[in-house]
């Protein structure tokens, strides 16, 4: 029961997992008694035995707040009934924490304190006192210290010397910091500093929080949270992007340009991890919106840096066909699809670009022809080209390559019966327009025949040596620097000329000579 004069809070599940209460408390806001509601201690309990970072962080609070009670600062208290079952979502058993914990303010009079702005709304209108842990902009963090100017990211492991990563995409090597070696509980420290920080701030989400891991975007930071079981020992790797770079920035030729502005609507940007791929699409999102054009991002985390300009909408937080649903009837003119993985984000890809958006797609790719591989065997062959026609290969941080993706129906390289004729996905070097590869179905297969290989190497004439042989055994052929010799008698040419004219019409698209001596 309240005392006369003695002030009476109560916090809800989100001002404790934020750390709120012993913050005011240490700031002076507040003072008196602290009700712990029975049903958001099952609530912690709950999260903890599940291991999720949410019931971690609201235990450590409770830590604290109990240090502070020792300390006399304030009085801590326990009351009200525990739950006995809780919602299958998560989302639910909150909400019937904080309803509990409003209940239980009205009955004795408290003031509830809280972090959700909703909370703050409905006890207002219930006519509950209440006060609102306003969310601050930012801080410095415990492991903003291993963070240097040219640092990418810091490696945290239990047991371990901090290891950074510094450098420029491309050129970069690991540091190791002086300092004593990270046990868990430093580790668990800093994992629950940057949670309530996540939870605080407005410009922070918590993307992903499994039994094992948790992701975390802490502003430019991208937070990788990983513990036992999953992991062998706790682990948090930070990234952060070490330069923000505008479209021009990249010096790019000005046929690109070109088509950037007028005719490429299905862009892939392919590149190794870590080579700059998400850096490219920031700066072609902001070069598309400077042109007025409408943008959104799918993002999962959403930890591209973008003027407010951008709606950044998060994979983790909706399904796809919600997704999909947004982005139809919002109707953006070009949608930024980062780190595109599974199926169902190739699919989404793929029917909002055959909707009509303009899709840019950020895939994890060696080579470039690698991205366009991706596509293979999730839609139609015939498909890609409308889904996909620039192809922008992302190394070191900057373009190495930039492929055209067309359709056309042909007799495939290196193929000599005029039937076998059939449609043909070429692959173009975008600024030079050589081909380099076809994409077309032999039987029940799809094959990807690497064109420029074919054409100019030793072994690609050699293939066809052997063809030469075994259509005519009659005669003798070699390989040489230049290309194929063809031994034959007189006889014996004059009965297949044709067919050796053939060969040499083959050998030309090849790159080869193929010379013909009569014996």
């Amino acid at each position: 029961m309240k005392v006369a004069g003695e002030a009476l809070y109560v916090p809800d599940f989100t001002a404790i997992t934020q750390g709120a209460v012993s913050r005011l408390i240490e700031d002076g806001v507040i003072s008196g008694r602290i009700i712990i509601h029975r049903a958001l201690l099952y609530l912690l309990e709950y999260f903890a035995s599940k291991n999720r970072v949410l019931g971690f962080a609201g235990l450590e609070e409770l830590r604290r707040l109990r240090e502070l009670h020792l300390k006399g600062v304030v009085v801590v208290e326990f009351s009200g009934e525990r739950f006995r079952v809780l919602s299958e979502r998560e989302e639910d058993s909150i909400s019937e924490v904080n309803s509990v914990v409003r209940e239980y303010a009205l009955s004795t009079g408290a003031t509830v304190i809280t972090g959700d702005e909703v909370q703050y709304e409905i006890c207002r209108s219930m006519g509950i006192q209440v006060l609102l842990a306003e969310r601050r902009t930012s801080r410095v963090l415990e492991f903003e210290k291993f963070f240097g100017e040219d640092t990418m990211s810091v490696h945290l492991r239990e047991n371990s010397i901090p290891v950074t990563k510094v450098g420029r995409p491309g050129s970069w090597k690991y540091v190791k910091l002086e300092g004593n070696i990270l046990t868990r509980e430093d580790l668990e420290r800093i994992a629950n500093e940057i949670i309530e920080e996540a939870k605080r701030r407005r410009d922070s989400f918590i993307e992903i929080d499994r039994g094992g891991s948790t992701i975390i975007q802490l502003g430019p930071y991208r937070v990788i949270i990983v513990r036992p079981p999953l992991g062998d020992g706790w682990e948090i790797t930070i990234t952060r992007p070490v330069k923000r770079l505008k479209l021009e920035d990249y010096n790019l030729p000005g046929e690109l340009i070109k088509r950037l502005n007028e005719r490429a609507e299905g862009i892939l940007i392919a590149g190794a991890p870590g080579m700059g791929k998400t850096t490219f699409a920031q700066a072609l999102a902001e070069y598309y919106m400077r042109m007025g054009k409408v943008v959104k991002t799918i993002e999962s985390p959403r930890d591209m840096i973008l003027p407010d300009e951008i709606t950044q909408l998060s994979k983790s937080y909706a399904d796809m066909g919600e997704l999909h649903d947004i982005l139809l009837l919002s109707r953006p003119d070009y949608t930024v699809f980062d780190e595109m993985r599974t199926d169902e984000d190739f699919k989404l890809y793929a029917d909002l670009r055959l909707a009509g958006i303009g899709m840019i797609g950020v895939v994890h790719a060696t080579s470039p022809i690698d991205a366009i591989q991706r596509f293979i065997g999730r839609v139609e062959l015939g498909m890609i080209p409308s889904i996909v026609d620039t192809v922008i290969f992302i190394k070191n941080g900057y373009v190495e390559k930039v492929y055209e993706v067309r359709m056309t129906v042909k007799l495939p390289t290196g193929l000599r019966e005029a039937e076998l004729s059939r449609p043909v996905v070429e692959v173009r070097d975008f600024l030079t327009g050589e081909l380099e590869y076809e994409i077309y179905t032999f039987g029940e297969q799809t094959v990807v025949v690497p064109i420029r290989k074919l054409k100019h190497t030793p072994q690609g004439w050699s293939e066809l040596a052997d063809r030469i042989k075994a259509s005519i055994p009659e005669v003798n052929v070699s390989v040489t620097n230049d290309g194929i010799v063809v031994e034959v008698s007189r006889d014996v040419f004059r009965v297949y000329r044709r067919k050796l004219n053939r060969f040499r019409k083959i050998a030309e698209k090849q790159g080869a000579v193929l010379k013909v001596i009569l014996k």
